[in-house]
């Protein structure tokens, strides 16, 4: 697939322990060869070869005869840093590359980011087409550069919209970045474009525990970044606001995180900031069923433009976490909301997160163990019809009212074929019963049409605008 990170200057198989592409492991370890940047290894600036950490060890070992060396002591420190020494980079993190062109757009699959951001765009008046289809050129040359960790306009560090690279991100290397773009429901009437716009983008219904702020929800277009690296991916963002230049608009943006690759021992679901491990039953690309539910097959349904093959739905949400409330409970109140142990996601009638949940099982006081609201009940795919979903989402924290109460949450953003056989089933019975739903709320939705990845020569979403 297009989302599989490589590690460019290497024949071997990068990041060999994620290779299964699960999101929710963005912690896997990672494999790579050692960068020959010594400066990886602390190199010391005007000193080439001399390792930061051999130096200040040389000092040390000087110190303790005397600090009066002068010049002579100082050269004699520097002539035993200079030997020969093997190059241990401190981090393989900001190597891995993941490449723009594949038969699916990247971030949808690659393994969750440590940073993220998603913005959406309004065309601006008077832009139509024509303009929409030179923006996604400009876009898909700077994804393209960026995520090859090279300045947004390629080499020559000269963005699509004029102007040099800012800069922001040099030397971090591409950092796994991903840049994926969509198109909203209300694009194709602002292009002209509306027969050809897909069955399945019709709006979400409305749900009972909504609250959605329409200033933040929706969109002409979308785009997600994600990156390792929290510069790397402000540097595209940064890149791709001023690609728009005066052909789209700034509608709404969020930033959201994640845990940092590495920061477990060994790979992990990652947890929310409720505390609890999300995505243990997320689907998963080795899954024989997983492309049918996630991408639209080569062979498009009806109802389903041509140019939709090999795309992705992507339902977006901003969902705020009553984090004073959950605070409030007991683990084993919280444990009893999920259905999963908080310690380590096993479910409530024992195991490890991996083992199925007992659902008829009940405990001495006569009551099922995992309650009939509990989310991991009514969330799961046997329950809904087999609906599924591929939920890659993020974090978020935008600071803390006046009251005390921290704006923080869930960037939900989950993937399908078709939302009206994931999404909607899954979240019209959680609407209606959902222990969890007392304690989130739900403050903006968008869904967006994702097209398939660009073939070699072209931009994202050329087969739409072009043809």
């Amino acid at each position: 697939m297009s989302d599989t990170r490589q590690n460019p200057g290497s024949s071997t198989t990068p990041n060999a322990p994620s290779s299964s592409g699960d999101p929710n492991a963005p912690d896997a370890p990672r494999t790579s060869e050692a960068s020959d940047d010594r400066r990886a290894d602390g190199e010391t600036a005007g000193a080439p070869g001399v390792s930061r950490r051999r130096l200040l060890g040389t000092a040390g070992a000087a110190g303790a005869a005397g600090l009066a060396l002068g010049a002579a002591g100082g050269a004699a420190g520097y002539a035993t840093a200079r030997r020969p020494e093997p190059v241990t980079a401190l981090t393989t993190v900001g190597t891995e590359a993941v490449p723009f062109h594949g038969a699916h757009q990247s971030g949808i699959t690659t393994p969750a980011h440590a940073r993220g951001h998603l913005i959406a765009f309004d065309l601006a008046p008077g832009s139509g087409r024509k303009e929409a289809a030179a923006l996604l050129r400009r876009w898909s040359a700077s994804a393209r550069a960026l995520m090859a960790g090279e300045p947004s306009g390629g080499r020559g560090g000269t963005p699509a919209s004029g102007g040099q690279d800012t800069g922001i991100a040099l030397d971090a290397g591409p950092s796994s970045l991903t840049v994926t773009f969509g198109f909203g429901h209300s694009f194709f009437g602002r292009t002209g474009l509306t027969g050809r716009r897909p069955a399945a983008l019709d709006p979400l219904p409305a749900f009972s525990s909504d609250q959605l702020d329409a200033a933040r929800s929706n969109g002409d277009l979308w785009v997600q970044i994600g990156s390792d690296d929290a510069l790397v991916a402000f540097h595209a963002l940064r890149a791709l606001q001023k690609d728009a230049g005066s052909a789209a608009r700034v509608r709404w943006q969020m930033n959201g995180f994640n845990r940092t690759p590495g920061a477990t021992e060994q790979p992990m679901t990652a947890r929310n900031l409720m505390g609890q491990v999300d995505g243990t039953r997320n689907p998963k690309p080795s899954d024989p069923d997983f492309d049918q539910r996630i991408f639209v097959p080569e062979k498009v349904p009806a109802g389903t433009p041509e140019w939709m093959a090999g795309g992705s739905y992507a339902v977006v949400r901003r969902i705020r976490m009553l984090l004073d409330d959950w605070e409030e409970l007991a683990v084993a109140e919280q444990e009893k909301v999920i259905g999963r142990r908080k310690s380590d996601g096993a479910p409530l009638t024992g195991g490890t997160e991996t083992t199925e949940p007992d659902l008829d099982r009940r405990g001495p006081d006569g009551d099922l163990m995992i309650p009939s609201n509990a989310h991991a009940r009514i969330s799961r795919p046997d329950a809904n019809g087999g609906a599924a979903m591929l939920r890659r989402p993020f974090s978020f924290h935008d600071g803390i009212g006046a009251d005390g109460t921290p704006d923080a949450g869930l960037l939900f953003v989950c993937w399908q074929a078709d939302p009206l056989k994931g999404f909607v089933p899954v979240h019209r019975k959680l609407d209606r019963g959902d222990a969890l739903s007392a304690f989130i709320r739900h403050e903006a939705s968008g869904l967006f049409a994702v097209p398939g990845g660009a073939r070699q020569g072209e931009y994202v979403g050329q087969r739409l605008l072009e043809s």
